[in-house]
């Protein structure tokens, strides 16, 4: 009997009347909205302007799912295309299967699409989004939890995950596994610590930030996913999510590398994007235009204003000479 373990969901979708919501998007979505947040605050911090990001991101999302789901298709076709197998479950992207390679990659074409639009150089963009993508893929991994999948191991830990379903073939399911969502969530949450600190200690820049995030994330994947006991195609004793891991990790070791001697530091705020420019000219105009209007002496109405200090003014010192002289008359 176990002592303790991390129960699973008995579902992972609610019926509001016909239409169905499903936790595994809500934790999507979840991940977008944190990721073009921390982006944005960060983008900005760099000297950009502040709905950048989220114009980028309106092209990056939506390449990075298609490109998720392509590559989890092609690289698990056998559970689509097998003899048995339904085809068009390919396209129910809802039941889980997502390949972060494949979002990343396609991602990046989105992204640079979007960047190129808006006159921001890509690796800088990159760089304030970096934390953020690692935080999305923390509550993306929340939806496998709702689905009972890509767990890892038969254990005995008290922290382990207790799976109860009822697989495709009839067959079920039921014991205590190795929740690796759990490990890849938390150990997101570290690679994006990992990559704020590094940002703000060193000034990466010119993508590094980015690259620092890739290698990080791939040191994790790698051992977690020699714990996961899904199906996948192996090489030489090895899942091939692994060996993409150790090639990926040596690409972007290699980038962070080679990038920080050919152009130490970070990008010059006023580079990295033309709508702040434009924000900082129209804001630097229309104080100049405040100061110029305060320095004309322009007469200010309002309470405290003395109504008569104009005139008196106006008038000039001589002003008091005839009531002097209608005294003096007077006294005569």
């Amino acid at each position: 009997m176990e002592l303790a373990y991390i129960p699973s969901p008995s579902r992972g979708v609610i019926h509001l009347g016909p239409i169905p919501l499903r936790a595994y998007a809500f934790c999507i979505i979840i991940g977008v909205v944190v990721a073009v947040w921390l982006g944005s605050k960060r983008w900005v911090a760099r000297g950009g302007a502040k709905h950048t990001v989220g114009d980028i991101a309106v092209w990056a999302v939506p390449f990075g799912l298609v490109g998720g789901r392509l590559y989890h298709v092609i690289t698990d076709h056998q559970l689509y295309f097998d003899p048995g197998q339904n085809p068009w479950n390919a396209f129910k992207i809802w039941e889980g299967g997502l390949g972060i390679w494949g979002a990343i990659a396609l991602g990046a074409v989105g992204a640079w699409i979007g960047a190129r639009r808006r006159g921001v150089p890509l690796p800088a963009w990159a760089d304030a989004v970096a934390p953020g993508i690692a935080l999305a893929q923390a509550c993306g991994r929340w939806g496998n939890w709702f689905n009972q999948e890509l767990y890892g191991r038969a254990t005995t830990l008290p922290w382990g995950l207790h799976i109860h379903k009822v697989n495709p073939d009839g067959s079920v399911t039921d014991g205590i596994y190795q929740p690796t969502f759990l490990y890849e969530s938390l150990w997101c949450v570290g690679v994006a610590a990992l990559v704020i600190w590094a940002d703000r200690r060193f000034r990466l820049g010119h993508g590094r930030a980015f690259a620092l995030y890739v290698a990080a994330y791939t040191v994790g994947r790698f051992w977690i996913e020699y714990l996961r006991v899904d199906e996948a195609h192996h090489f030489w004793g090895l899942r091939l999510n692994d060996w993409t891991s150790i090639v990926v990790f040596v690409g972007a070791v290699v980038y962070f590398v080679v990038v920080g001697r050919l152009r130490p530091g970070r990008e010059d705020p006023d580079s990295i994007d033309p709508a702040a420019r434009e924000e900082r000219a129209a804001a630097a105009a229309e104080q100049a235009g405040e100061s110029t209007g305060e320095q004309a002496g322009e007469p200010v109405d309002g309470p405290g204003a003395d109504p008569g200090a104009g005139a008196e003014q106006a008038a000039g010192p001589d002003a008091e000479q005839p009531q002097q002289e209608s005294k003096q008359n007077g006294a005569v």
